[in-house]
């Protein structure tokens, strides 16, 4: 999450890092992102052994990462940054509508997962999500990959559609939809930890899976399914390229 520093100037802007092997994305997020008066990037990197070293030194508070790259991907960048950097928050971006992925990158811990069919203001919108602390998941990705998570559970499945949750039930699965650990859960909700584990066990008894991302999926299906989204067109063209 960025660190929020005080004074004359208000607080400091967002400090992003991005890595895409394509020069003209990155040329085109590059001036996306630093045109805006809240975030400022700080660095970039084409391959993922580039990443993997500018990274820690530059310690941004978001990693805009390219799923597929020449020498590597960005989810095994994530993977590797989020364990030196757990503060980190990583965005993949991607191409490729790709559910696989998707669910890999959330494992590696990712705070996000967008298109670059993505408008360059929901771009905006995406850094600004994660680095607040929140999760951003492309909705339609999002949705295919939870049906069919809960597809292959469903032999398993005792509890109904929408089983009813205790207030600290929806408190905790709000919070792993954010990608929070049982630890930081416990620090937001000033519960020990062997509490949330009981609290997330519980949980994923009533929602019918298995897997700790089936219901962080489910948490942001939840979320999308309250808010009142714009319509917007089905693919808009991308701002910055």
């Amino acid at each position: 999450m960025a660190t929020v520093v005080e004074g004359v100037g208000g607080p400091a802007p967002v400090r992003v890092f991005l890595l895409d092997d394509h020069e003209v994305v990155r040329r085109g997020v590059h001036d996306l992102l630093d045109g805006e008066p809240d975030l400022e990037v700080v660095g970039e990197a084409a391959t993922a052994e580039q990443a993997l070293v500018r990274v820690p030194a530059l310690r941004p508070d978001v990693a805009v990462l390219d799923v597929r790259l020449g020498d590597g991907d960005g989810v095994s960048v994530c993977r590797e940054l989020r364990s030196r950097m757990p503060g980190l928050a990583c965005l993949m971006l991607t191409s490729f509508d790709d559910e696989e992925a998707l669910l890999d990158a959330v494992m590696a811990g990712a705070a996000g997962y967008v298109l670059k069919q993505i408008s360059g203001t929901d771009l905006v919108a995406a850094v600004r999500t994660v680095a607040s602390g929140r999760s951003m998941l492309d909705p339609g990705a999002a949705t295919r990959l939870l049906n069919r998570l809960r597809s292959d559970a469903e032999p398993a499945r005792s509890a109904p559609t929408g089983p009813a949750l205790t207030a600290r039930e929806e408190e905790v699965l709000a919070l792993i939809g954010e990608g929070l650990t049982n630890r930081q859960i416990g620090e937001r909700l000033y519960l020990a930890e062997k509490t949330v584990k009981n609290h997330v066990s519980r949980l994923l008894a009533k929602l019918g899976v298995e897997r700790r991302v089936q219901a962080a999926l489910i948490a942001t299906e939840r979320r999308q399914a309250a808010a009142t989204p714009p319509t917007a067109a089905a693919h808009p063209r991308p701002a910055w390229g």
